[in-house]
């Protein structure tokens, strides 16, 4: 599927990472799958799904994969290369078709969504003066290109001086769905990359950006200082709301670790790290925010869940459950996105989000 890496330096990359995390025997193995692969591939298309690879004008010489028509959920997983308990919960929400298109969606790099900052779309479309091919998002900042373009997008003057930034358009949605306003005191819980944060201090809401890890934050600042460089933010390193004043934000917003099924197609790994047992830590780590984040909020002020993932459990599931416990809060307006093909209409990024008011 890496249409633009050699062989030979997929399969020495791949080898040397088997190497050094799993030893010189489990390498060797390793190393003569990849070859047996490679030698079994040939170019066309055979017209039997059990050797055709999808989205390829590819087959393997012999029949390696499930047949469709017998085992679906295992011709998905070895096919599309997207384990059978998520096919087989969205087979059950979506149905079976749309099932597998979120599958195959999620085999193909997706394209760049960019969010213009400053300025409106035909401002940015003027400056690459035809250098970069953008279609518009359904939000009217956010611009989107091909990923074979990201170059020439990431090292222009716009990009540097923070005019455009990427940003996805369920992130940015979830980010606005807070309502910040000039002058409020608006807490970011998981803040780091900054992307949203950076949204919220646009405003002029005075920002205030935690996240746990040192090396996060020290990206959160970059991020902010490129896009919002005078903007009141003030980044801090500690886990959820600690030695936070209680009820003292006007809103807060929580975009907590998830399962990333959202965006599957720009981070692959997620798919093989979804299990009963990471749902059950996900699942705990999001009840803990998101119960730290309803201690910051004011009477009468906003919370805002967020996730990037298209799992009820994890989404409306996850506010649901909240408030049957919490009855001081009450659910104000929620969106949620699937993920769009390359060229769809739709975002690129999946997610969710749930904005909740403290009553007074």
């Amino acid at each position: 599927f890496l249409d633009t890496i050699p062989d030979h330096a997929a399969v020495s990359e791949t080898v040397r990472a088997a190497y050094d995390v799993l030893g010189p025997k489990k390498a060797q193995y390793v190393n003569a799958c990849l070859r047996a692969a490679i030698r079994a591939r040939k170019n066309g298309l055979s017209g039997d799904p059990r050797q055709d690879l999808p989205l390829r004008n590819l087959h393997l010489d012999s029949a390696v994969f499930s047949d469709p028509k017998i085992h679906p959920l295992l011709w998905a997983e070895e096919a599309l290369s997207m384990p059978v308990p998520l096919v087989k919960r969205w087979s059950k929400r979506y149905g079976s078709e749309k099932a597998l298109e979120l599958a195959r969606n999620a085999l193909v790099e997706p394209d760049l969504s960019i969010r213009v900052v400053r300025g409106d779309r035909a401002d940015v479309e003027r400056a690459f003066d035809g250098r970069v091919t953008f279609r518009h998002g359904v939000h009217d900042s956010i611009l989107i290109a091909s990923m074979h373009t990201v170059a020439p997008i990431l090292t222009s003057e716009l990009f540097v001086n923070g005019t455009i930034t990427v940003q996805g358009e369920s992130a940015l949605r979830a980010a606005e769905l807070v309502e910040a306003r000039a002058g409020e005191r608006v807490l970011d819980l998981c803040a780091a990359p900054g992307g949203k944060t950076a949204v919220l201090a646009a405003s002029g809401a005075h920002v205030t950006a935690c996240d746990d890890d040192e090396k996060r934050c020290a990206r959160l600042r970059q991020t902010v200082e490129r896009i919002v460089p005078n903007a009141a933010i003030d980044v801090r390193v500690h886990d959820a709301a600690a030695g936070l004043e209680p009820a003292s934000f006007d809103a807060v917003l929580v975009d907590v670790p998830c399962s990333n099924t959202g965006v599957l197609a720009a981070r692959p790994g997620a798919r093989w790290r979804f299990s009963p047992d990471s749902q059950k830590a996900l699942a705990e780590l999001q009840m803990r925010l998101l119960l730290a984040a309803s201690t910051c909020v004011k009477p009468g002020g906003r919370l805002v869940y967020s996730t990037c993932s298209i799992e009820p459990e994890e989404n409306q599931r996850r506010v649901k459950s909240f408030l049957a416990e919490h009855s001081g809060f009450a659910l104000e307006r929620e969106i949620d996105s699937l993920p769009a093909a390359n060229g769809g209409a739709g975002p690129v990024d999946g997610g969710y989000a749930a904005c909740l008011v403290r009553l007074p």
